[in-house]
């Protein structure tokens, strides 16, 4: 399994996406929006098949029914969130891992529109459920639909990406029920943190 890629979720995507561009000195490319969800999001490449998702509010959207995903709705700055993993028969990894006593949600079908109409299609678990505050990646199967990372992208370089929480022995258990590896240290707070290089140097998310 490889990192498939970080969510960095905002409250106003248009200021974080101008921000980064300011850092990094490379500007995301516009993605597409979630409809029915009440978000969009822009992107950069991160080296192989890996990008960074900047996702935040689509004020062209109604309100969803309930909370935007990634904690949108409760964020007061930009934070990273969440991490995918990308895997092949989804439905397989998932019984695996609830076999090896870790539960990552029912896989669901998702899509959406590339700002040049293409229709993208893929398959993931619940972000939502993702364990110990995102911690433990979401899983994404992408089928035979083209990557967003091999459509031409900016691109930075990911550096790293560690982690930390209170009982870092805890979420070692469950990454790997999902044969994932991150590093961690042990803090009072969960979190996830990830170096990035740019035009301008290493930038900490």
């Amino acid at each position: 399994m490889t990192v498939d890629h970080l969510v960095y979720a905002t409250p106003d995507l248009r200021q974080t996406v101008a921000d980064l561009e300011r850092l990094l000195g490379v500007r995301a490319a516009v993605g597409g929006r979630h409809l029915g969800l009440g978000t969009r999001n822009h992107l950069l490449a991160l080296g192989g098949r890996s990008y960074l998702e900047i996702v935040g509010p689509d004020p062209e959207q109604e309100a969803p029914a309930g909370p935007r995903w990634f904690r949108i709705d409760s964020l007061a700055a930009p934070a990273l969130v969440n991490w995918a993993v990308a895997v092949t028969g989804i439905d397989a990894v998932t019984a695996s891992a609830r076999e090896r006593g870790y539960d990552p949600g029912d896989p669901a079908d998702m899509s959406r529109r590339t700002a040049s109409g293409d229709l993208l299609s893929w398959r993931l678990t619940p972000p939502q459920r993702a364990g110990h505050d995102g911690l433990v990646p979401f899983l994404i199967d992408w089928g035979a639909t083209r990557h967003p990372a091999e459509s031409g992208l900016p691109a930075v370089e990911l550096v790293s990406l560690r982690g930390a929480h209170p009982d870092p022995g805890a979420v070692r258990r469950d990454l790997a029920a999902v044969d994932v590896r991150l590093d961690l240290d042990e803090a009072s707070r969960p979190g996830l943190t990830a170096v990035l290089s740019g035009r301008y140097g290493p930038v900490t998310l």
